[in-house]
């Protein structure tokens, strides 16, 4: 994994500004903490922050390649799992290759099919083609989007990067703060708008799109998207493909030149991944599976269970880890570490986040670092097979809204009357939900409730996964540790996606289908474990550091955040007896503790970041 970032203008000659490209390139360094490069024209500047996973030696970049007439400059983030597929049929055309690394085949790719070399990549992914020949830059972002790419344009100038502080770190990009943006942060935040960049005039590149910039100007353009299509397959068959592609995701992605590990909770979709990554080592001898789990000190003193976390984790790790014989490493985290990191997670993130849930997942990734540099994640089965408990409530299921906003009131409540009425935040998340409805590719014939399902997933993987996708990918890579995702795998997402509700949720189970194809593969307590989340710590101490953070904001006249919220409804918040009572920010995964972490994150954001508001 790595970072990228460039500037392009074709009306003034960039051959000097090279000292702001480095800039802009330095604040990527946790991307990339091993190698970085340039590359400088008149019109174009590339620049690149690489952390070597495949081929140390051939996968340097910027990569240059003249073909025919032509140079070809990329910059590339990311991973390609069917590169050796690509290589071969790259090599029947008569390309040659001086590496084995998967930036070689991208690129040589692109030179071959032109900007139609996406739709044959399997992996995640977010690079940058400039064409010296034509003058023109090509942008792509990989299909769920895991692999972050924001841009902006001033003038004539057009500018990208993986994160939103290489942007910053140029002088014509001030961060600013509109109506819409601050909609993002108070009505929608941590979730972000599909391809919004929430700052005023920056914007991310969808999941599934390209952008082509040239002279004539930018285009857009979705190479990939879901298809509804009725289901053909029986039981049996789904079952059996569900399991095939999982394998092979998982099998694809364990491939590299650096040590792999998994995440372990002891849940259905950790455990399942750790399994298959264990069976694959003993098959091909590559020694003991490593495995990492997390936890908080005195969490078993505190844990109170909940529709998100019925339980704790710590038995099942044990019994995983005892099943597969993994060589495991578990991570206990503290409530001052957690408290501490909630700043470096902001930055990490660039905005505020998901609070303890962002900086514990920092402090995990950076325990991980010390003993391995990729690891593969759990994440996002539960939006593309329903696990979450909004998918199985009739109240929660017919809301109509993002489930984790029905109880918006709650949180805009907390707003300065002003701010309320400038941001307009119900008419704004309605408006953000109608588009996304919109955009359902629906099936005709299907009856009312399987359509409804049919949004909600969408729902679910356009924005909370995409919120659980940003937060991963900014948290691990602001320790230098790359997260692979195999629940992500294209193949995998799109043959779900048309499996009718009743096969999903067979054997009477949330995620039925998946556990019935890991059937053989898992224990069967594992097998039919009830859903448990990422975990979040529970201990009294992180409620009262956080509420004391949020009061000393309160009582600090020159903080930013006191003209935008409802000073005296908050400070009677944090007064409150019951200062655990429910008032979900974000869903049901973040309660009061987050909300006063997440105020005082946007506090510091404003003043870190220098955030004017207009």
């Amino acid at each position: 994994m790595c970072g990228i970032v460039g500037w392009i203008d074709w009306e003034g000659d960039l051959s000097q500004r090279g000292p702001v490209l480095h800039s802009m390139v330095e604040t990527l360094t946790h991307r990339g903490p091993d190698a970085s490069g340039v590359w400088i024209s008149p019109q174009a500047l590339i620049g690149h922050r690489r952390l070597i996973v495949i081929d140390p030696v051939g996968g340097v970049q910027p990569m240059i390649r003249q073909a025919g007439d032509g140079k070809y400059v990329l910059a590339y983030n990311g991973e390609l799992y069917n590169t050796a597929e690509l290589r071969e049929e790259l090599k029947a055309k008569g390309h040659t290759f001086r590496s084995h690394s998967d930036t070689e085949v991208l690129l040589v790719a692109f030179i071959e099919w032109g900007e139609a070399c996406v739709e044959r990549f399997n992996g995640i992914y977010a690079f940058a083609v400039w064409n010296e020949a034509e003058q023109s830059l090509f942008l792509a972002r990989d299909r769920m989007g895991v692999k972050p790419l924001f841009y902006a344009q001033r003038g004539s100038a057009f500018f990208f990067a993986s994160e939103l502080k290489a942007l910053l770190a140029h002088p014509d990009i001030p961060a600013q703060l509109d109506a819409e943006g601050l909609a993002e942060i108070f009505a929608l935040g941590p979730a972000r708008t599909p391809g919004h960049g929430v700052l005023k005039g920056i914007a991310e590149v969808r999941p599934g799109c390209a952008m082509r910039i040239d002279r004539q100007g930018a285009r857009t353009r979705q190479y990939w998207s879901l298809v509804s299509r009725p289901h053909q397959h029986d039981l049996e068959k789904t079952t059996a493909t569900v399991r095939d592609l999982l394998l092979d995701a998982v099998e694809r992605q364990l491939v590299s030149d650096v040590p792999v590990c998994t995440l372990l909770s002891g849940g259905l979709d950790s455990s399942a991944l750790s399994a298959i990554a264990a069976n694959y080592y003993r098959r091909n001898h590559l020694g003991t599976l490593h495995t990492y789990s997390v936890d908080y000190q005195d969490n078993e003193r505190y844990f109170t269970p909940s529709d998100f976390q019925p339980n704790a984790d710590a038995p099942w790790i044990q019994r995983m880890t005892e099943y597969l014989g993994t060589v495991h490493h578990p991570v206990v985290i503290d409530t001052p570490q957690l408290v501490e990191a909630l700043k470096v997670s902001l930055r990490a993130r660039d905005l505020p986040g998901m609070a303890d849930v962002d900086s514990s997942l920092y402090l995990f990734c950076q325990e991980i670092k010390k003993g391995a540099t990729v690891a593969l994640s759990g994440e996002c089965a539960d939006e593309v097979f329903g696990g979450y408990p909004w998918f199985h409530r009739e109240e929660a299921l017919w809301a109509d809204t993002f489930p984790w906003s029905r109880r918006l009131a709650d949180r805009v409540s907390l707003l300065a009357p002003e701010i309320k009425e400038y941001i307009q935040p119900e008419a704004y998340v309605r408006r953000r939900y109608e588009e996304t409805l919109a955009e359902v590719p629906r099936l005709p014939g299907e009856d009312r409730e399987e359509a409804r399902r049919r949004e909600m997933f969408y729902l679910n993987i356009n924005w909370f996964m995409a919120n659980l996708l940003d937060r991963k990918d900014r948290m691990s890579m602001a320790t230098g540790l790359e997260v692979r995702v195999p629940f992500c795998d294209h193949r995998l997402v799109e043959y779900v996606w048309n499996i009718p509700w009743s096969m999903k949720t067979c054997e009477g189970r949330e995620k039925g289908i998946l556990r019935r194809a890991l059937q053989g593969i898992l224990p069967e307590d594992v097998l039919w474990r009830k859903k448990s989340p990422y975990p979040k710590t529970h201990h009294p101490a992180y409620t009262s550091a956080v509420r004391e953070e949020l009061v000393q904001i309160l009582d600090n006249p020159s903080s930013p955040l006191l003209k935008l919220i409802d000073v005296e409804k908050v400070r009677a918040l944090t007064r409150a007896e019951a200062a655990t009572t429910s008032l979900p920010w974000f869903g049901q995964l973040m309660g009061i503790p987050q909300l006063y972490a997440y105020l005082a994150q946007i506090d510091s954001w404003l003043r870190e970041y220098r955030v004017t508001v207009r």
